[in-house]
């Protein structure tokens, strides 16, 4: 995720440091193998029914806004209610298991983080799953291991820093990244606001 000196075209985006659900699965080649390794097979149908209508609602909001904003306003409200029991929801039936909640360095661009030595080389391509607390958005992308460093505390002698940069990602999960690091920044400027 540091900037590339050899590719100056490539952006540089605001990073955190936070501690999200991170899950990473290898792939065998870029290119290769299509097969997405998080997909819920069963839940596929739904949820390609729920972005429908919800796009069909996202559509439709602006014009009944323009008649009625305050009934607009109050559905924008609601949708996003259900949007986030819904989240909840997904959540509790596929858990994140102790070991995916990890400290990572975090931006638009791509995600690092600790893995165990030797594990992933620079150029490795990954399937990755971020969760987001609270909202609990679920972004994926497919990745690429652009640098591989030691660990900078001494008792993580057995870990490796691995920097990796977003290949494939769609323009919504990026979003959703870009507002938990936009709201990130908002909570902390919040806390140093606060008297001591």
């Amino acid at each position: 995720m540091n900037p590339d000196p050899q590719n100056p075209d490539r952006r540089d985006f605001f990073r955190i440091q936070d501690r999200i659900g991170l899950e990473y699965h290898p792939l065998a080649a870029e290119g290769h193998g299509s097969t997405n390794p998080f997909q819920e097979d069963h839940l596929d149908g739904l949820k390609s029914e729920l972005k429908r209508l919800d796009l069909e609602f996202r559509n439709q909001l602006p014009l009944l806004a323009e008649r009625d904003r305050l009934t607009a306003a109050l559905l924008k409200s609601l949708n996003g209610k259900v949007d986030t029991l819904a989240r909840i929801m997904a959540f509790e039936q596929n858990p994140l298991q102790p070991e995916h909640w990890r400290n990572v360095t975090l931006s638009e661009g791509g995600v690092s983080f600790l893995a165990p030595r030797g594990e992933l080389a620079v150029g490795t391509p990954l399937a990755l799953r971020l969760t987001l607390p609270p909202e609990l958005y679920r972004p994926q992308a497919r990745a690429e291991v652009v640098e591989v460093s030691p660990a900078t505390a001494s008792e993580d002698a057995h870990l490796e820093e691995i920097h990796t940069t977003f290949t494939d990602i769609s323009d919504a999960d990026r979003q959703q990244i870009a507002k938990h690091v936009m709201r990130w920044q908002i909570r902390q400027r919040q806390g140093d606001a606060r008297p001591q």
